[in-house]
């Protein structure tokens, strides 16, 4: 028995391996690493499944949409297939035996086993304070006992470093030439703004309204690696275990805008 636990928990070391050998970015906080690879092994192989399984179409980058993004679906849809589901706990404290607060904290996804939970929030694409609102509950949750790992998943560092270039080589693959052709195959309509900053700058078309774009949809302020990493830094979250893990730029392929097929 002591050797097939031995042999499980050296599979789960070697999946979290893997996936930094993939390009992603994985960082352990606070033990979070021997908690998983000892107590979580079957939920954590899970994860490791669901993220090197994961692609990204280049075209739904650039595509507007209401609500949530396809890609941030895909990847909820994925997780809930295991069992990883959105959950509201409730934390009630009692003083001489009445109801003194009660508080409620919504995880997108739970994992819950004989030995206990794990949180898991996707922050693909948020303004960077939802770091500090994740890892704030988080940390009140283990404090409470409720949960025994938070994990948060963002776009990588290597993603955010290449995404203008991912953008434009896109564009081009695409025959966009100017803003008619973004209306009509992607179904964007820069803002007057938008127009007037890309026209203001000289030289190639594409070049200048990617880097606009992706200024706006996927600026500094939002949520990535690099922004996770200040939080960290600074010790918001502790004392809670955290598994912290970026997405690369490598899980993008490239699709036509017209293209109706799968991944």
């Amino acid at each position: 028995m002591a050797d097939l636990c031995l042999q499980l928990c050296f599979r789960s070391l070697l999946k979290l391996s893997n996936l930094a050998d993939k390009g992603f970015d994985v960082q352990a906080q606070n033990h979070a690493k021997a908690i998983l690879v000892e107590d979580f092994q079957t939920p954590l192989r899970e994860l490791c499944k669901v993220l090197s399984d994961f692609r990204i179409c280049d075209v739904e980058l650039i595509r507007s949409g209401g609500g949530e993004a396809s890609l941030t679906q895909r990847l909820r849809q994925a997780l809930e297939r295991y069992e990883w589901k959105k959950r509201k706990i409730k934390i009630v404290k009692t003083v001489d035996d009445r109801q003194h607060t009660s508080t409620t904290h919504e995880i997108d996804h739970i994992r819950s086993t004989e030995k206990g939970l794990i949180a898991l929030e996707i922050e693909w694409n948020n303004k960077d304070p939802f770091f500090d609102r994740d890892l704030q509950n988080f940390q009140r949750l283990h404090v409470e006992g409720a949960i025994s790992v938070g994990i948060i998943i963002t776009r990588g560092k290597s993603f955010q470093d290449k995404i203008t270039q991912i953008i434009y080589n896109c564009a081009l693959n695409n025959g966009i030439l100017n803003f008619d052709d973004l209306r009509e195959k992607f179904e964007i309509t820069p803002t007057s703004r938008q127009k007037k900053k890309t026209e203001s700058q000289n030289g190639d078309f594409v070049k200048n309204w990617a880097e606009v774009f992706v200024a706006d949809k996927f600026g500094s302020a939002t949520t990535h690696w690099s922004k996770l990493q200040d939080r960290i830094e600074r010790g918001v979250g502790n004392p809670c275990p955290l598994l912290l893990i970026g997405i690369p730029d490598r899980v993008v392929r490239k699709k036509k805008y017209n293209d109706k097929s799968g991944l």
